[in-house]
């Protein structure tokens, strides 16, 4: 005769839910966390943003002071939530790998590295810098010493961009003199940064999927689209998420889950759908 459970031991819906929670939201499996937010926003939500984000931009275009100053701040947190997020997670990042190994694999030069993500913040910056040229001088040319002089700021400023996010994966030596940034708020509020930034470079990443494509022709535009897909990813989805990839880059379950994530977009841009087109919106 089998001997009855105890109680709490029941394998009930209700356990393996609070169970799947609270493995989700532990801090190591934040990147994990990160995957599902994405995948929801994907499949319910980023159609809105993204043609409320058109819209925006169509507004900006056409001189609209308000929409202007919304497209700058949002270039502007893509430049600056990713050093802020680094800054705040670096030390408990850290001390949660106190005596462990770091992840190694093959891929890291590929996805970490710093000439693909100072070309992006390059990039970031030109767009930051062309609403502020053309708010400040709207209908004049802002003269070569003011375009010359926004250059050379953007490269020294796209340095230190770089180097405050790369120094997040290097050990600190001692303990931050801030006790902002010993506490467990200090963490949390770098993960909402490094949240929110990822959620911004999906509606960038979600414009290639929305743009309109019919269905590929044959293999030979089907690998096209394949190749364009890859290399974009190099530059605009790997670099928000590899803050959490680092930690756990050899599990199969995060590519896994990192494909489920970022599953519509690869179908609407891959396969194509009718409905994809958001002009007019």
């Amino acid at each position: 005769m089998s001997k009855p459970l105890k109680t709490g031991q029941e394998n009930t819906p209700g356990a393996d839910r609070a169970h799947l929670f609270q493995f989700i939201f532990k801090r190591q499996n934040r990147g994990l966390l990160l995957d599902v937010i994405v995948f929801i926003f994907n499949l319910f939500l980023m159609r809105l943003l993204v043609g409320y984000f058109l819209s925006v931009a169509h507004a900006a275009s056409e001189g609209d002071s308000i929409a202007t100053v919304t497209m700058f701040l949002f270039c502007l947190s893509l430049f600056i939530l990713p050093p802020a997020g680094a800054v705040m997670k670096r030390w408990h990042y850290h001390e949660r790998l106190r005596g462990k190994e770091p992840e190694e694999s093959t891929l890291s030069g590929c996805l970490f590295n710093p000439i693909f993500y100072f070309c992006l913040t390059i990039l970031i910056f030109a767009c930051v810098n062309a609403f502020i040229l053309q708010y400040l001088s709207p209908v004049a040319d802002p003269g070569p010493a003011i375009f010359v002089g926004s250059i050379l700021l953007g490269l020294i400023l796209a340095i230190i961009h770089t180097w405050l996010v790369y120094r997040y994966f290097t050990p600190p030596k001692k303990p931050p003199s801030s006790p902002f940034l010993l506490s467990p708020a200090s963490e949390m509020l770098g993960d909402i940064c490094l949240f929110v930034n990822m959620l911004n470079f999906q509606i960038i990443w979600n414009l290639l999927s929305f743009w309109g494509l019919g269905h590929p022709s044959g293999i030979e535009e089907f690998v096209g689209r394949l190749f364009v897909l890859c290399f974009i990813a190099l530059l605009i989805y790997f670099p928000p998420r590899m803050f959490y990839l680092v930690e756990d880059i050899n599990k199969r379950r995060t590519w896994l889950v990192m494909l489920v994530a970022n599953s519509p977009v690869i179908f609407r841009f891959l396969i194509g759908t009718s409905s994809n087109n958001l002009v007019g919106w």
